[in-house]
C-alpha cells in the first residue's frame, strides 16, 4: 500500500461531492424507510430490536456500496490517463489494489458510521455495547471484499458504464443476499451462496447469533458465514488482480 497515493485518492474523491453524498446518504434513507415498515421497528429481535437489525443491514449495504463505488472509479481513471501514470510508477498491481482498498474502507467507515449514528438516535437498541461495536466493525472491515469487486469491474470494463454495472450488481447481491428483506424456501437456500449473504450475516451476528428473520430461515453457523466471506474474498481478489494486469498489458 502506498500512503501517498491513499492521501491523493482521498482528496480526489472528496471533490466529487455529488456522488459521495449520494453514496453516504442513500443507506440512511433506506434505513429510515425500512426501519419503520415492520411494526415501527421496536419489537425485540435477538440481542436488541428490529430497528437494530435493519440498521445493521443498511450499514452493511451502504459500506459495501461505498467501497464498490470508490474502487470502481478505476475505470474513469483509466480513461483520463490516471491509470497510465500509475503504471509508470514502481507500484505493483497488488500495491495498487491495496491502496484502493484502504481508501474504500475509509469512506465505508464514514458511511456505516452515519447509519449507526442515525440508528442510535431513532430507536435502534441492543442489549450490550459490544453488540454495537462488533456490528459496526464487521460492517466496515467486511466491506473490503466489495472494493475488490468494484476494482475488478472497473478495470475489466474500462468505460463509463463500469460504475453502473458495479452498482447494479450490488443491488442484485443485496436482494439475493437476504439484505433488503428476509427470504425463505428455495430463494434462501440459493442466497446462502451469494457474495453478500455471509458478509451481512456476520454484521448482524452480534444481534441475531445466526438466527434468520424469514419464515423457516433456521440458523446460520458462524463457520458457514465466515466460509462464505472468505471464499468470495479470494474470488474477488483474484478477479481484481487479473483485471489490473490485463489493463496494464494493453498499454
Amino acid at each position: 500500500m502506498n500512503p501517498t497515493y491513499v492521501r491523493i485518492e482521498l482528496f480526489r474523491q472528496s471533490r466529487d461531492v455529488g456522488n459521495l453524498m449520494f453514496t453516504v446518504l442513500m443507506p440512511v434513507v433506506m434505513y429510515l424507510l425500512f426501519g419503520n415498515m415492520f411494526g415501527g421497528g421496536g419489537e425485540p429481535a435477538g440481542n436488541g430490536n428490529v430497528r437494530f437489525y435493519v440498521m445493521a443491514s443498511m450499514a452493511a449495504y451502504g459500506a459495501a456500496l461505498a467501497t464498490t463505488s470508490i474502487a470502481g472509479t478505476a475505470a474513469t481513471e483509466a480513461m483520463l490517463g490516471w491509470g497510465r501514470q500509475i503504471a509508470l510508477t514502481p507500484m505493483k498491481p497488488s500495491g495498487f489494489v491495496a491502496s484502493k482498498l484502504a481508501v474504500a474502507l475509509i469512506v465505508a467507515t464514514g458511511c456505516a458510521g452515519l447509519v449507526f449514528a442515525v440508528g442510535a438516535g431513532t430507536g435502534a437498541r441492543a442489549d450490550a455495547p459490544w453488540v454495537w461495536t462488533a456490528s459496526f466493525l464487521l460492517s466496515v472491515l467486511g466491506s473490503g471484499i466489495f472494493a475488490l469487486y468494484g476494482m475488478g469491474i472497473g478495470m475489466a470494463f474500462k468505460s463509463e458504464t463500469a460504475l453502473g454495472v458495479a452498482s447494479g450488481g450490488m443491488v442484485f447481491f443485496a436482494f439475493f443476499g437476504n439484505v433488503f428483506m428476509p427470504l425463505s424456501g428455495t430463494m434462501l437456500e440459493i442466497a446462502r451462496f451469494t457474495p453478500m449473504y455471509g458478509y451481512a450475516g456476520l454484521v448482524r451476528y452480534p444481534l441475531t447469533e445466526g438466527f434468520g428473520a424469514g419464515e423457516g430461515a433456521g440458523t446460520d453457523s458462524l463457520g458457514m458465514l465466515v466460509a462464505n466471506l472468505v471464499a468470495w474474498t479470494l474470488l474477488f481478489a483474484l478477479f481484481a488482480l487479473w483485471a489490473v494486469r490485463r489493463s496494464r498489458a494493453r498499454r
